[in-house]
């Protein structure tokens, strides 16, 4: 058995249910294991959208063909992810454990406390009112031919 599939995949239950109770027993040790299996669900998702954009031809297409590519696109995305892939794994990794090392109190500390001396921004910007000026009522008069015209009585 290669060392790929020994290592499981997402879409195995068993593996997954084993991934669980790594994390749950030691999550410093399972960090890795779902940081890989993360990239590669990204990468197969990302090989999937771009297979969706090649026109099929039903020369070559056969019914199970679009099944065998999934299956195929699925191991050759936990190989890509297993020997470094984008890096995706390594940098979720990083940002887990240092996740896993801080304490609550540490990272409230980290945040930045919000300074309520500097001035609110206004949610809409403000505006200059309307002039209620004949000549500016007459600018954005809108006409209408055989309607209503506001200055008619009837």
């Amino acid at each position: 058995m290669n060392d790929i599939s020994s290592t499981g995949s997402y879409l195995d239950f068993n593996a997954l249910t084993q991934l669980k109770g790594d994390a749950a027993r030691d999550p410093s040790k399972a960090v890795r294991k779902t940081a890989e299996q993360f990239e590669a669900y990204f990468i197969q998702q990302m090989m999937k959208s771009m297979r969706d954009t090649i026109e099929k031809s039903d020369l070559v297409e056969g019914g199970n063909m679009e099944m065998y590519q999934d299956l195929m696109d699925k191991e050759l995305s936990l190989s890509m992810a297993k020997r470094g892939g984008m890096g995706l794994a390594d940098m979720m990794e990083r940002q887990m454990n240092q996740a896993l090392a801080m304490s609550t109190q540490d990272a409230l500390r980290q945040r930045q406390p919000m300074s309520l001396s500097a001035p609110a921004l206004p949610l809409n910007p403000a505006r200059e009112p309307l002039s209620h000026k004949p000549s500016v009522q007459e600018a954005y008069r809108i006409e209408r031919p055989g309607g209503f015209k506001l200055g008619d009585r009837p």
